[in-house]
């Protein structure tokens, strides 16, 4: 009975957590009990089902029944520790590990460095590398692989490249086809192309071959810079290594071509991914989906959609969002709702893009009265409005003379915690000053330090031009000065807009300093602030002096 057990452990380990503390519990009733490396065996699994806790629970006992540690089962301890982001527990382990006269192996290290990676602790994994290599440890592959994709994930392609170097120089073990590639998709992600080409070619002339992920990396690079003629090419020499395109080949191109406006070119995609026997997914359907809906064939989309449901293609949350997008984007917002209802009868939840998508379109139809009870329908299924929702609906209303309604609304999401974007409290004041009532938009204006929120050169335009048209010129003023002063740098519009202010009050000379400070700045007078300056020039009233400095300026 105890050596089956034995040999069952050894052989297959365990299925179920159940499975191993049963096993556990009479393993240690066992006489003699087993080494270290059977219950080893038996808690390796638990941690390969992330039961982290357990696994700790167990080691702890069998340290009660005075069974010894070795490097393997400190290892597995260790793993635990790090994966619950208890770092310190892993560390004091490993001095456990050379108190007891037990060399640390790769595993060890690589596991710590993981750790420390997984908690954003990048310096300190790369200063754990350094101790290991002046301690005359070895690193593996796997080490280094994992520093550089932490490296990778942070936007450190420097620190990767340098890394890299440092292991081709042969000082170090020989970097293998998933680190280069590794490197390589990092740069093409970050928009490096030639950088991440001129690795690649240094990649091959070291006597690593790419394999299909290299080259989707690169093509899918390549593509989103729209250099298609070097995609093309990056594909033929794909080709012509017996590296057959798979179906993320195919939807890189497809998707790229559809986002470029490229339809027919993504159709003939299509076309060859199907002759060579791979068949599209859901993937491919949608970004055709959203190439035809960008050019605003939708009843193309629309086939294509029908076709998908003949094939039995499941649809997804985004083959109807783009759809929708689609409709709403071509004002068919009676067929985007039927769509938005079709989706809970196929069984897909509509998410908050969803509703944002036709919280939008409605507004901008004017179809106000549909858009609050669908805003109230979205909160009721569970989901939090976001930034874009609650901007929509605060245009729409403000833009359809809801300006009340929006007061209140926003009052109730301010209160809920959902207004924390500054945007948000832009629509709010520009609708106010555009309806006279800057009094209260001074006041939302003037809580907005008050909440952690800068107003940014928008909110700062959007009063001033509040103030110009009400004539308040001298807080206009003042108001671009402390703009200035707050770091919030005035654009070519902040500077139109109270130029035209002050002209329109006849307050030329004002009007041409700020001029002078403007242009001194890099802005011109935009088309409007230019109308009136010439209006100006026939006036007869104005000094020779200011007349000449108008047209001079007007020339230039």
């Amino acid at each position: 009975m105890l050596p089956r057990l034995l040999g069952s452990v050894r052989s297959y380990g365990c299925t179920t957590v159940e499975n191993a503390l049963q096993l556990f519990d009479e393993m240690t009733r066992m006489n003699p009990i087993p080494s270290v490396v059977d219950f080893s065996r038996l808690i390796s699994p638990i941690v390969k089902m992330k039961q982290y806790a357990i696994a700790i629970s167990l080691f702890r006992q069998l340290e009660s029944l005075g069974i010894p540690h070795d490097v393997c089962s400190l290892s597995i301890l260790i793993n635990c520790y790090c994966h619950l982001n208890h770092l310190g527990c892993g560390f004091s382990l490993l001095g456990k590990l050379f108190k007891l006269g037990l060399p640390p192996n790769c595993i060890t290290f690589t596991t710590l460095i993981n750790g420390l990676i997984n908690i954003d602790r990048m310096d300190h994994a790369m200063a754990l590398l350094d101790q290991i290599l002046k301690q005359g440890f070895q690193p593996s592959l796997c080490t280094y692989g994992a520093l550089i994709k932490g490296l990778c994930k942070r936007g450190k392609n420097a620190a990767a490249l340098s890394l890299l170097r440092n292991m081709e120089s042969g000082n170090l073990c020989e970097p293998g086809i998933v680190i280069y590639t590794t490197i390589i998709d990092s740069l093409c992600k970050d928009k490096l192309l030639d950088e991440a080409l001129d690795l690649f070619s240094d990649m091959k002339s070291r006597g690593v071959s790419p394999n299909i992920i290299t080259y989707n990396s690169l093509i899918r690079g390549q593509c989103s810079l729209g250099r298609w003629g070097d995609a093309r090419t990056t594909l033929t020499e794909m080709l012509q290594s017996n590296i057959a395109p798979d179906i993320c080949t195919f939807n890189i191109l497809i998707d790229m071509y559809c986002k470029d406006g490229m339809a027919e070119e993504a159709n003939s995609v299509l076309k060859l991914m199907i002759n060579k026997g791979v068949v599209p997914d859901i993937i491919t359907y949608n970004s055709l989906l959203d190439g035809y809906c960008l050019k605003g064939q939708i009843d193309e989309a629309s086939n294509l959609m029908d076709m998908m449901v003949r094939k039995g293609v499941q649809l997804d949350v985004v083959s109807f969002n783009t759809m929708i997008n689609g409709y709403c984007k071509c004002k068919y917002l009676d067929q985007a709702f039927n769509l938005f209802r079709e989706m809970t009868f196929r069984g897909v939840k509509p998410d908050v893009v969803t509703y944002n998508t036709l919280i939008d379109g409605l507004c901008k139809d004017g179809r106000l009265h549909q858009v609050l009870p669908l805003f109230d329908e979205m909160q009721a299924q569970g989901l939090c409005p976001d930034v874009v929702t609650c901007g929509s609906l605060l245009d729409g209303l403000c833009k359809n003379g809801q300006l009340n309604v929006a007061v209140s609304i926003f009052s109730e999401l301010e209160r809920k915690g959902l207004i924390s974007y500054i945007v948000l409290y832009n629509i709010l004041i520009g609708a106010m000053c555009e309806e006279g009532r800057l009094k209260d938009a001074a006041n939302i204006f003037s809580r907005l330090l008050s909440k952690g929120l800068q107003p940014n050169c928008k909110t700062y335009t959007t009063m001033i031009k509040g103030l110009c048209k009400k004539g308040k010129l001298t807080q206009a003023s003042q108001l671009l000065a402390k703009m200035e002063g707050h770091r919030c740098r005035p654009n070519e519009v902040t500077y139109n807009i109270l130029i035209r202010g002050f002209l329109c009050n006849n307050e030329v000379t004002q009007a041409l300093q700020l001029i002078e400070v403007m242009t001194g700045k890099g802005f011109s007078p935009d088309a409007d602030t230019t109308s009136l300056l010439l209006e100006l020039l026939s006036n007869e009233q104005i000094e020779k002096s200011a007349r000449e400095w108008l047209q001079n300026k007007v020339k230039h």
